[in-house]
């Protein structure tokens, strides 16, 4: 089902990081669809798109956390790349074993979150990241 399922990661992912990107609580939208995005070029030669792994900053950890807490729609979970939205916490899952320094050397912040958006209605996904991010409270 790849063939039928990446047409619709494709456009929810330009969606919700369009969304994620207008943002205010949000410090900075990693994904390689923007053209400002260090690997844009690379991949605009080398796929036929730019994909749905979205990774944003949210500044800290405890915004990451109370962000984490009010998703809804979105799964909480290590492997990304379901059918459905599955979000992570890098710092205290996927690289938990890492030292603060090498995550922070690799740009693996503790407000970091990573998104793989799946094929969920693209409007149900940005009404449940809002009122995740409404629980965020700026410095």
């Amino acid at each position: 089902t790849l063939a039928l399922r990446m047409p619709r990661h494709e456009e929810n992912g330009r969606r919700i990081a369009a969304f994620l990107r207008d943002q205010e609580k949000i410090r900075k939208v990693y994904w390689p669809g923007f053209p400002d995005h260090p690997g844009h070029e690379i991949q605009k030669r080398q796929a036929t798109g730019f994909g749905s792994m979205i990774s944003f900053d949210l500044g800290s950890l405890d915004a990451a956390k109370a962000f984490l807490a009010k998703v809804r729609l979105c799964s909480l979970a290590e492997s990304l790349g379901g059918i459905e939205t599955l979000i992570s916490h890098p710092a205290t899952m996927t690289h938990a074993a890492y030292t603060q320094p090498e995550r922070d050397a690799l740009g693996i912040g503790n407000g970091m979150v990573r998104i793989s958006v799946g094929c969920e209605d693209a409007e149900d996904l940005i009404a449940d990241l809002t009122t995740a991010l409404a629980a965020v409270q700026l410095p």
